[in-house]
């Protein structure tokens, strides 16, 4: 005699991934410090000085830019000019290397998304959370000149550098998710975030300062309006906040150059592009969530 067949429940088989967005990638920690261990493991595999590379070239950068930009071009007219670039430049790094990442994460990991039961939301915050680490030796690396520099504690301009890093991750988040989600549909996704990247470092005061900007402003070169959309930039907002941390205290008068350098409510200003900057997460994170159910059949 021969056995039942069993009963098998109608409708489709689940996808491979899993409800609860966000929340859920943080409520399974354990898959996503195997996640980023995997990717530390592969970025640094074959590699004779590791993680020293996090120091290397972002100093080689530092140097190419303060060398050309500095003394080439004439661009250090201001004070502590070489500190100004780094702290722009450890900031803006963060967003720019999660961007990069973020946007080819879920197809880079396509073996996965198509056989392991986890939130795709993992990917782009593993490649924002693999950013971070890097960004920790620049910041030691930043916290040394800006000794050298003459900086001294501002309890203010701490309050700055954490609102400036915490709007800089949100904002990286949000990029990762979209493009990260789009680049499955689109491969020309990625290539078209490299040719923004270029765009990305030359649209915050960085490699020049925020005063050039109103100089053009009053010689007419832009118009009246043209300081004020520039300032909208939540990116720009972000590593002007930075640079009130590491930048103006190492000033030889904080009081002047946080006046004249740094626009009027930067701290709200701060505050709204935060919340900005949610609100597009929020969205980003809708829009993922509606297209991750084809994930698997695309890639």
């Amino acid at each position: 005699m021969t056995a039942p067949a069993a009963h098998h429940p109608a409708g489709p088989l689940a996808p491979p991934g899993g409800a609860g967005g966000l929340a859920e990638v943080f409520r399974r920690r354990y898959l996503l410090r195997l996640l980023l261990r995997k990717e530390l493991q592969v970025r640094y595999q074959g590699s004779v000085v590791g993680l020293a590379w996090s120091y290397v070239k972002p100093l080689v950068r530092f140097f190419m830019y303060f060398f050309v930009m500095g003394i080439l071009l004439g661009l250090n007219r201001f004070e502590d000019f070489a500190l100004h670039i780094f702290a722009g430049m450890v900031v803006l790094h963060l967003f720019t290397e999660t961007l990069g990442a973020g946007t080819k994460s879920i197809v880079r990991n396509k073996s996965l998304i198509t056989k392991v039961q986890l939130p795709r939301e993992t990917f782009p915050v593993s490649s924002l959370l693999v950013s971070a680490y890097h960004v920790v030796p620049q910041l030691i690396v930043l916290a040394v000149m800006a000794l050298v520099y003459g900086w001294h504690f501002d309890p203010v301009g701490i309050g700055a550098g954490l609102l400036g890093l915490v709007l800089m991750g949100v904002l990286a988040l949000t990029v990762a998710l979209f493009f990260g989600a789009l680049n499955v549909f689109y491969r020309d996704t990625q290539n078209f975030v490299d040719t923004i990247s270029i765009f990305i470092t030359w649209s915050v005061p960085m490699i020049y300062p925020l005063e050039r900007i109103y100089a053009a402003t009053e010689r007419g070169a832009l118009p009246d309006w043209g300081v004020q959309l520039y300032l909208c930039n939540p990116l720009a907002e972000a590593v002007l906040l930075f640079q009130r941390c590491w930048w103006t205290p190492a000033a030889e008068d904080s009081a002047t150059a946080a006046r004249e350098q740094m626009p009027s409510y930067l701290f709200e200003r701060g505050f709204i592009s935060l919340g900005v900057a949610l609100v597009l997460l929020y969205l980003a994170q809708r829009r993922f969530t509606r297209l991750e159910g084809s994930f698997a059949e695309r890639l």
